[in-house]
């Protein structure tokens, strides 16, 4: 496969910090990847593919298990890029996996919105449809943290199933942004009272929240709690202001459901794309940099990224689609 295009996630970063753990400096960075199949093996099944755009599987060690990965002898579960469970990454400009870690890429997608698409939507997948049950007409969700790729990618999704859907960030401008995208409405969560101002323009037909899709932790189930119905779910993917969070005994009188989830099988993947193919999804691109010998303009995403600034996905253009013949590595 020649990868054509790959996008950041906060893992890299994380990982750039000595910050996560299994971190290979031998195998390239980054998880996703799209690119055209340029060869296949004589006895694949998919020899189809040759010469088609794909996807490439973020994560490896899970196949379809709904409660979590199966994690089977000598194939632990791991995100691929920058692992030492794994050698594959998609910061090079060839890759050479199994033919079932790859899926047709949805025909309406360029090559910069197909990179940003399989991490983040594979984990806004997992929380919203698998885990809060939420994602059906007229249902009312709140994504905390718009602007980040998965909060984005659940907010689409969300939109697409025909829910109600209500978002926080700390940055009008991209409440106003995740409207345009087909948000009901958000509020600030710098606001000490958010919880009340998002009360006030719930649905007159539908006072509470039937889930919350939550990529921060901190102070959300104390907040949230208020808003939830009865036997209400809160599904995190995340706990970006710190590893601990409250559990409130009013969380436990109103029933309410605390679900972690993360990443997703490789069936949730298959489901999720054909998903973006039947609703024409675009993912949301906040910046394209050329090149993975760009190393200033890579740094420039990272620093972005650390600073909150995107509203999106952060993407490497790294070859047209006739371009890259020597392989190398970020």
């Amino acid at each position: 496969m020649r990868i054509t295009a790959a996008a950041l996630n906060h893992r890299d970063l994380f990982i750039r910090q000595h910050l996560y753990p299994g971190i290979s400096f031998e195998h390239p960075m980054l998880a996703d990847g799209y690119g055209v199949v340029v060869d296949a093996g004589a006895e694949s099944s998919r020899r189809s593919l040759i010469g088609k755009p794909v996807l490439l599987t973020p994560a490896r060690g899970w196949e379809d298990h709904p409660d979590g990965p199966e994690e089977a002898e000598g194939r632990p579960f791991s995100v691929i890029g920058g692992s030492v469970l794994y050698d594959a990454g998609t910061a090079q400009d060839f890759i050479a996996v199994a033919d079932d870690e790859v899926v047709p890429a949805p025909e309406h997608l360029s090559a910069a919105e197909g990179a940003a698409l399989p991490l983040v939507g594979l984990t806004g997948w997992r929380a919203l449809v698998t885990k809060s049950g939420a994602a059906a007409p007229g249902r009312n969700v709140l994504v905390t943290g718009i602007g980040g790729g998965v909060a984005l990618q659940v907010l689409q999704f969300a939109v697409a199933f025909g829910c109600n859907v209500y978002v926080t960030s700390g940055d009008e401008a991209k409440i106003e942004k995740a409207k345009q995208l087909g948000a009901k409405g958000g509020v600030s969560y710098k606001a000490k009272d958010w919880e009340k101002q998002l009360q006030a323009i719930l649905p007159e037909d539908r006072q509470y929240l039937d889930a919350v899709i939550d990529g921060a932790g901190g102070d959300v189930v104390s907040k949230s709690v208020k808003l939830l119905r009865p036997g209400g779910v809160i599904s995190i993917y995340g706990m970006t202001v710190s590893p601990k969070m409250d559990w409130t005994m009013q969380a436990v009188l109103k029933n309410i459901e605390l679900k972690g989830s993360t990443m997703g099988s490789k069936k949730e993947f298959r489901e999720m794309v054909d998903f973006v193919r039947e609703k024409k999804i675009r993912p949301v691109v906040s910046r394209v940099v050329k090149g993975l010998d760009n190393l200033e303009g890579i740094d420039g995403l990272f620093e972005e990224m650390h600073a909150g600034k995107q509203f999106g996905k952060l993407v490497i253009e790294i070859s047209s689609e006739g371009g890259g013949e020597s392989p190398s590595k970020l």
